[in-house]
């Protein structure tokens, strides 16, 4: 069903989690601490993570605050022994979509996961970006509320963009992830169509809504 990352430094607390999450046919990752979760996030496609807040690599909320800043949007459930309203409060202050008490009922678990990647699901069909707005289900863009006329090709480019906001993506990885196994593979093939896109999506240049990392790729800047 979904992939769902777990850091939880008690090991039987993150066993339990790992076996009532998969009876639920979830596959999970498991973690410790935070120090490998920004490579699994880049690596791997996670749709909700599980996040104790005290762990020997740092405050769980702080951790999800600074991902948050880089662009990563992935759902977060806080599971905590930190149980005051306030420290509710700073959980969700800090990126938290939901928070959970220790000690927990696993059945509360269960629904808590199931909700929100329901709700997460259904809304995520909308995307915005500054002043664009993608719909994933026609794939159409719109800056301003008026629709960007785009070739395929400059969607799918457009796309990957949109959902790793802030995020340095490498020639290779637009090649792989927007071309695929075309025969058409080579550095100067991304170059031209981001060249392209821009002309479309930023025909003045002030926007610069893609910035060239040069000797390394390109990112969609949050600001």
């Amino acid at each position: 069903m979904y992939t769902i990352l777990i850091v939880e430094d008690e090991e039987d607390i993150l066993d339990l989690l790992e076996y009532t999450l998969s009876s639920d046919g979830h596959e999970c990752i498991c973690c410790l601490d935070t120090l490998h979760v920004d490579k699994i996030l880049d690596e791997e496609k996670i749709d909700l993570i599980l996040m104790d807040r005290n762990l020997p690599s740092g405050e769980g909320s702080i951790f999800i605050k600074e991902i948050r800043k880089k662009g990563y949007n992935t759902p977060v459930i806080y599971l905590s022994a930190k149980d005051s309203s306030q420290n509710i409060l700073e959980g969700f202050d800090r990126g938290g979509d939901d928070y959970i008490t220790k000690p927990f009922d696993t059945l509360e678990l269960k629904a808590r996961v199931k909700a929100l990647l329901k709700r997460v699901n259904k809304t995520q069909d909308v995307i915005k970006y500054r002043d664009i707005t993608y719909h994933q289900i026609n794939k159409a863009f719109f800056i301003d509320g008026i629709e960007v006329k785009l070739t395929s090709l400059e969607k799918k480019l457009l796309a990957i963009f949109i959902k790793n906001q802030n995020i340095l993506l490498s020639r290779d990885t637009l090649l792989q992830e927007v071309w695929g196994n075309s025969y058409d593979k080579q550095s100067k093939t991304v170059n031209v169509a981001i060249k392209r896109l821009k002309e479309k999506i930023d025909p003045s240049g002030k926007k610069e809504y893609i910035k060239t990392i040069r000797g390394e790729g390109y990112m969609l800047c949050i600001t």
